[in-house]
C-alpha cells in the first residue's frame, strides 16, 4: 500500500541501501581527498614556480647577486696588487679565463678586464685567456636570458623599434652580433642578453663572438701588456686599433641602418 500511494502521490522514496551509495558517492572519503588535494596543490606551486614572470624574477635575482659579489671583491685591484703568486702558468689563466666569464655576466666593463689579461699573463697567453673567458661568458649570459627571461620579455617587444631590432637579430643573427662585437660602443652583456631575447641561434650567436670580439681584445691586451713603456710602438699601436672596431661597427651600423626601420 506504501508503494502505491507513493506512485500514486508522484513521490518516489529511496531505499535505504541506495541513499547510502549516493552519500558515499557524494562525499569523497577521508584516506582519498587528502592526497588528491597534496597533488593539486603541488601542481599549482610547480606552475607558479615555472611561469615566464618567476624565471624572470630568478634571472634578475641571479644578476643582483653578481654585481653585488663584483662590488664586495672588486676583480679590478688585480690590475694593481697582481695575481695570487700561489697560482701561475695554464692553472692561473684557467682560473682567469673562469672568473672573466663570471665578471662579464655581473656587467664588469671587457676592457678592464682585457687590461688586466694583457698585465698579468703578456700578449700572446693574455688574449687566448681573455677570448675563451669573452665566449664562456657570452654563452652563460645567452643560456640564462634564453631559459629565464625570453618567455617573459618577448610579449613586451611591441614598439616599433624593438621589433624591428628583434626581426633584424633573429633573421640575421650572425651579421648582428658580428655588428654588435666590433662596434665598442655596445655593451657586451647588453648584446648578450639582447640576443637571448630573440630568436637568433646559438652557433651563430658564439661564432660572431669569437670572431668579432678578436681585434678589440688583441688591442685592449697587448696596450695592457705594454702598459709600463706607454710611448712604445706596440701600446701606441694598439691604443691606435682601439679605433679601427668603432669606425668599422659605425659603417656597418649606417649601411645597414634601413634594415631597423619598420615595415
Amino acid at each position: 500500500m506504501l508503494d502505491a500511494t507513493n506512485r500514486s502521490g508522484g513521490t518516489a522514496t529511496a531505499s535505504p541501501r541506495a541513499a547510502a551509495t549516493e552519500l558515499a558517492a557524494a562525499v569523497p572519503t577521508a584516506a582519498a581527498d587528502p592526497p588528491l588535494t597534496r597533488a593539486r596543490f603541488a601542481a599549482r606551486c610547480t606552475r607558479a614556480l615555472l611561469s615566464p614572470w618567476s624565471r624572470l624574477s630568478l634571472l634578475l635575482t641571479l644578476l643582483a647577486a653578481a654585481a653585488a659579489s663584483v662590488l664586495l671583491f672588486e676583480p679590478q685591484r688585480l690590475l694593481t696588487h697582481g695575481w695570487p703568486p700561489q697560482l701561475g702558468g695554464v692553472t692561473a689563466a684557467t682560473v682567469f679565463a673562469v672568473a672573466y666569464a663570471l665578471c662579464t655576466v655581473a656587467f664588469v666593463p671587457r676592457p678592464l678586464l682585457n687590461l688586466a689579461a694583457g698585465a698579468l699573463f703578456g700578449s700572446e697567453l693574455g688574449l687566448g685567456t681573455a677570448l675563451v673567458g669573452s665566449v664562456l661568458g657570452a654563452a652563460i649570459a645567452f643560456g640564462l636570458g634564453r631559459m629565464l627571461g625570453q618567455d617573459a620579455l618577448r610579449p613586451l617587444l611591441r614598439g616599433r623599434w624593438l621589433r624591428a631590432a628583434d626581426g633584424q637579430l633573429s633573421r640575421h643573427g650572425f651579421r648582428s652580433m658580428m655588428a654588435a662585437r666590433l662596434f665598442p660602443g655596445v655593451p657586451f652583456w647588453a648584446a648578450n642578453y639582447c640576443a637571448a631575447v630573440s630568436r637568433m641561434g646559438w652557433l651563430p650567436f658564439l661564432l660572431a663572438t669569437a670572431l668579432g670580439s678578436v681585434p678589440n681584445t688583441a688591442a685592449y691586451v697587448v696596450a695592457g701588456a705594454r702598459a709600463s713603456a706607454p710611448t712604445s710602438p706596440a701600446f701606441l699601436i694598439a691604443m691606435a686599433c682601439i679605433a679601427v672596431p668603432a669606425l668599422a661597427g659605425a659603417v656597418v651600423a649606417w649601411r645597414k641602418r634601413h634594415h631597423l626601420r619598420p615595415r
